[in-house]
C-alpha cells in the first residue's frame, strides 16, 4: 500500500505540475510582493522571461460561436511558442481589426472572453502566470457597448480636472468590468502643429494644462492604490515630443533642445508619473538623432532616476522594429532589441520587436541576464500589485451594472457640455428661442454619429449616438418644425446637394450649420501595420483627421466653405457648429457668421450637449486649449512662445484668430480687487494671488479664471507669458466669487545655463484674465534671492 501511495504521488506530481505550483511562494498572497516576484523569476526559463515582455495584438485571441466565447488556436500557439505575458486591444473593434457589431463582443461576451483567456493561462501553462490585458481607453474603452466620451482636446476644453478625474474613473470601471487592467491614455503630447493627424488625442498646447488633465486621468484610472476594484493602471503616451514633428508628419523627427524638453514637453509626464502612473509608452519619433524607444537618457535618467518611476515602459506598436527599419540605428532585429532593452524599454507592443529577436540577443551575449531580469521583474511586479494572481477573473453577471449605464451617459453628457466653446455670439443671437416655428439643420456633421466620436472608437449600435439633429429635436416641442439637409460631405464633392440646403434655409427662421472634420474610420480605408490610416487619393471618405491623416492645409475640405457661403447669402440668422479634431480655418466664418460654437468631437452624448448650449439649457464655458491659427504660415502659433514678441507678417497679424484660453459665455464677468502677498523663506516662498469675479449677466455661468506669469529678466530666454494656475467656478447671476492661487519656487523654476533647476530672483508680472489675450488684472512680485 505504501509503495502504491508513493507511486501515485510521484505520477501526480509529474502529470500535474499545477498541483506542485500551488505550494510555491509566488502563489502565496500573504507574502510581500518583492518576495513573490523573486521567487517566480527564479523559476522561469530564459524563454519564459523573454515571453513575459511580449505584448501581442489580442483581438484574434478569442473565438466566438453564437453566444459561446473561448480561446483561439492563435492564443494557444502564442502561449506555447512565445510564452507571452501581455495582450493589447483584445476587446478592440474597428475597421482595422475587422471586428464589427456582428463578430465582435458585447460587454458580457467580452468578460467571458477575458475569463476564458485567463483560465487557460492559469490551468494550461507550466507556471500559471496570468496575462495583463491592455486596452485603448483615451476617451472611453474602445470596445463595443462602452460609453464614448469627448476626445482629449474636448476634455481639455473643460478646464475642469475634477470632472476629467470622474470621467476617467468611469472609463476604468467599464474597462475593469470586462477584464482590462491597463488603459492606454492619457496622451500628454504638446500639440504644437495642428497639421499633425493626432491633435484630437492631446490636451492642447500648454504644459501646465496638460499636466493637470493628465494627472486627473491617472487619479481617476488608478484610485488610491494599485489593485483596487474598478480601477486600472494608465499608460502615458507618447514619451516624448511626439506631437510636434517636422512638417506635421506623424512619427517623424523633432527638433528641440534639452531646455525645451525639460521646460515644456517633459513636465506633463513628470506630473502624471508622480501621480502614480503605472506605465509609460515610448514615442515613434527620434529626438536629436536618438529614437525615443532606444533613449537611455529619457528612460533611465529622466524617468526612473529623476522622477522615481516604478512601473514598466512599453514600446509603441512596432517601434522597436523601427530601429532596424525607418530609423536605421540597428543593423539587425537582435541589435534593435538589445538597444531598446538596454535603454530601459521593458515591454514590446507587437511581439515582433522582442520575442525571438530578444532571445537571440540574449543567446549571443548582446543582452546581459540581469538586464532581462530587471525588465521581467517590472512586469511581474505590476501583475502582483494589480491582484492578477489572486483575482484573475471578473464577474460576468455584474457587467451590465458597470458598463454603459445611465449614470455613465450622464457623465459623458456633462463632459461634452463643459467642453463646448462659444467662439462668437454677435448681437446675442444665442441662446436660441425654443418657440421658433421652423429651424433648418444643415451640414455633413449634423446627423452623422461616427463623425462626432473621433479616432479610437468602436462601432456603435443604431441609435446610441445622439447627433446634433437628434439633440435639437429632443430639445424642442412639437410646435417647431426641424428640417434636415446634409448639403455636402466632409471631403467628397460628387454628391453635394447645396440647392436643397439653400431651399431649406430660405424656409427657416434660423439655420444651424454643422461643419468641420472627421476621424471616423471606415472599412474602405486601408491601414498600416501600426494601425495608422493610409491616405488614398482614390478613396474619398469623410476622414480628414485621425492617426495617419496629416494635413498640408487647415481649410475645411470638400464643398463645406461653399455651402457656408451660400447659406449665409440667404440672409437667415445663422449659427455655425464645428465638430472637428483639430483647429480648422475659421477666417471667413469669423468675419461673416454671427454665431460660432465649437464642440470638437463631443462623444456619444454630444448632440444633446450641443442642443443644451444652443437653446440656453446650459451656459457655455469651455476654453480653447490650443490656439486657432489664421494660416498655416503662422505655425507654430502657440501663445507661450519664447521671447521676443512676434511682429506681424506682411499679409496678416501674427496673432492667432482665437487665442489659447479663449471662450465666451452667455454671462458677462468683471474682475476686481487683485491682492498679491509674498512671504519668502529660507528654502522656498509663497506668493498668494487673490481676486474677485462678479457675474454681471442675467444667468448663472461658469468662469475659468487664468493666472499667467512673465519672468521679466532671466538668465535664459523664457516665454512671453506662461499659464501657472486656473480655476473654473460657477457664479450665480449678480453674484461674486473669490479666487485664490498660490505660487512657489516649483511654479517659477527654469533650467538654467548650468543645467540645473533654479528659481531666480527678480521681478515677475502676474497677469489674471479670461484668456491669454484678455488680461483683466495686472500685478507683480519681486523675489530678493534665488531658490
Amino acid at each position: 500500500m505504501k509503495v502504491r501511495i508513493l507511486l501515485f504521488t510521484a505520477l501526480t506530481t509529474l502529470l500535474s505540475p499545477k498541483i506542485q505550483a500551488q505550494q510555491f511562494p509566488y502563489k502565496n498572497s500573504t507574502l510581500p510582493t518583492e518576495r513573490r516576484v523573486s521567487d517566480l523569476l527564479g523559476r522561469m526559463t530564459v524563454e519564459e522571461k523573454v515571453g513575459q515582455l511580449s505584448k501581442l495584438l489580442g483581438w484574434d485571441m478569442y473565438e466566438k460561436q453564437g453566444k459561446q466565447v473561448g480561446v483561439s488556436d492563435k492564443l494557444r500557439k502564442a502561449v506555447k511558442e512565445q510564452h507571452i505575458g501581455l495582450l493589447w486591444a483584445t476587446l478592440r473593434a474597428d475597421p482595422w481589426t475587422q471586428k464589427t457589431l456582428v463578430n465582435g463582443l458585447t460587454p458580457t461576451e467580452a468578460a467571458r472572453a477575458t475569463n476564458a483567456i485567463q483560465r487557460y493561462m492559469l490551468d494550461s501553462t507550466r507556471l500559471g502566470i496570468p496575462l495583463l490585458l491592455s486596452e485603448e481607453a483615451p476617451h472611453g474603452h474602445m470596445a463595443i457597448g462602452a460609453t464614448v466620451f469627448p476626445t482629449a482636446i474636448g476634455q481639455a476644453s473643460t478646464w475642469n480636472p475634477d470632472l476629467i478625474q470622474r470621467m476617467a474613473s468611469t472609463i476604468a470601471q467599464e474597462t475593469y468590468a470586462v477584464g482590462g487592467k491597463n488603459g492606454y491614455g492619457p496622451v500628454l503630447d504638446l500639440a504644437r502643429d495642428p497639421r499633425w493627424s493626432r491633435t484630437e488625442e492631446t490636451y492642447g498646447e500648454d504644459p501646465y494644462l496638460i499636466g493637470q488633465m493628465g494627472s486627473a486621468m491617472i487619479r481617476g484610472f488608478q484610485g488610491e492604490k494599485l489593485g483596487q476594484q474598478d480601477k486600472i493602471i494608465g499608460t502615458l503616451k507618447h514619451f516624448v515630443a511626439y506631437a510636434a514633428p517636422d512638417g506635421g508628419h506623424n512619427g517623424e523627427s523633432v527638433s528641440f533642445g534639452e531646455r525645451s524638453l525639460r521646460q515644456y514637453f517633459l513636465p506633463p509626464f513628470e506630473r502624471a508619473v508622480k501621480s502614480g502612473a503605472g506605465s509609460v509608452m515610448t514615442a515613434y519619433n527620434s529626438i536629436d538623432g536618438i529614437p525615443c524607444s532606444a533613449n537611455p537618457w529619457l528612460l533611465k535618467d529622466i524617468l526612473r532616476k529623476d522622477w522615481g518611476f516604478k512601473g514598466f515602459v512599453v514600446s509603441d506598436l512596432l517601434s522597436i522594429s523601427g530601429l532596424n527599419g525607418g530609423h536605421a540605428t540597428a543593423a539587425t532585429a537582435a541589435e534593435a532589441a538589445s538597444q531598446s532593452i538596454h535603454a530601459g524599454l521593458d515591454v514590446d507592443l507587437s511581439g515582433s520587436g522582442y520575442g525571438p529577436n530578444l532571445l537571440q540577443a540574449v543567446q549571443q551575449g548582446l543582452v546581459e541576464p540581469a538586464v532581462l531580469d530587471t525588465a521581467v521583474a517590472r512586469v511581474l511586479r505590476m501583475k502582483f500589485k494589480l491582484g492578477l494572481f489572486d483575482r484573475p477573473y471578473v464577474e460576468e453577471k455584474l457587467v451590465a451594472q458597470k458598463v454603459a449605464t445611465a449614470q455613465n451617459r450622464s457623465v459623458a453628457r456633462q463632459v461634452a457640455r463643459e467642453s463646448i466653446i462659444l467662439l462668437k455670439n454677435e448681437q446675442n443671437i444665442l441662446p436660441l428661442s425654443k418657440s421658433l416655428k421652423r429651424i433648418a439643420v444643415i451640414g455633413p456633421n449634423a446627423d452623422n454619429g461616427y463623425n462626432q466620436l473621433g479616432d479610437y472608437t468602436a462601432p456603435q449600435a443604431e441609435g446610441k449616438v445622439q447627433t446634433v439633429l437628434t439633440g435639437i429635436r429632443s430639445a424642442l416641442g412639437k410646435g417647431t418644425q426641424v428640417d434636415y439637409v446634409k448639403g455636402c460631405a466632409i471631403r467628397d464633392t460628387a454628391n453635394s446637394n447645396i440647392s436643397a440646403a439653400v431651399a431649406a434655409a430660405e424656409q427657416a427662421d434660423v439655420v444651424i450649420l454643422v461643419l468641420g472634420g472627421s476621424s471616423a474610420r471606415d472599412f474602405k480605408t486601408s491601414y498600416q501595420a501600426t494601425g495608422a490610416a493610409n491616405v488614398d487619393p482614390n478613396t474619398v471618405s469623410d476622414m480628414e483627421s485621425g492617426e495617419g491623416f496629416d494635413r498640408v492645409s487647415l481649410d475645411m475640405m470638400g464643398d463645406q466653405l461653399k455651402l457656408m457661403k451660400v447659406i449665409r447669402a440667404t440672409g437667415k440668422p445663422l449659427v455655425l457648429v464645428t465638430i472637428m479634431g483639430r483647429p480648422l480655418n475659421l477666417n471667413w466664418a469669423s468675419e461673416h457668421v454671427p454665431a460660432i460654437v465649437n464642440a470638437w468631437y463631443p462623444g456619444q452624448e454630444g448632440g444633446l450637449a450641443i442642443a443644451d448650449v444652443l437653446f440656453g439649457n446650459y451656459n457655455p464655458a469651455g476654453r480653447l486649449p490650443i490656439s486657432v491659427p489664421r494660416a498655416v504660415g503662422q505655425l507654430p502659433v502657440h501663445y507661450n512662445h519664447t521671447k521676443p514678441k512676434h511682429h506681424d507678417y506682411v499679409e496678416m497679424s501674427a496673432k492667432p484668430l482665437y487665442a489659447f484660453g479663449y471662450g465666451l459665455s452667455y454671462s458677462k464677468f468683471e474682475y476686481s480687487n487683485l491682492q498679491v502677498g509674498l512671504t519668502e523663506g529660507a528654502a522656498d516662498f509663497v506668493c498668494t494671488v487673490s481676486f474677485d469675479v462678479e457675474n454681471k449677466g442675467p444667468v448663472t455661468g461658469d468662469e475659468v479664471a487664468q493666472l499667467y506669469v512673465v519672468d521679466e529678466v532671466s538668465s535664459v530666454v523664457t516665454p512671453i507669458m506662461q499659464l501657472k494656475q486656473f480655476a473654473r467656478k460657477n457664479i450665480g447671476a449678480g453674484k461674486k466669487e473669490s479666487y485664490s492661487f498660490q505660487l512657489t519656487k516649483e511654479d517659477l523654476k527654469l533650467w538654467n545655463a548650468n543645467q540645473e533647476w533654479k528659481t531666480e530672483k527678480g521681478k515677475f508680472k502676474l497677469l489674471v484674465g479670461t484668456s491669454s489675450d484678455d488680461i483683466r488684472l495686472k500685478g507683480e512680485m519681486e523675489l530678493t534671492k534665488d531658490y
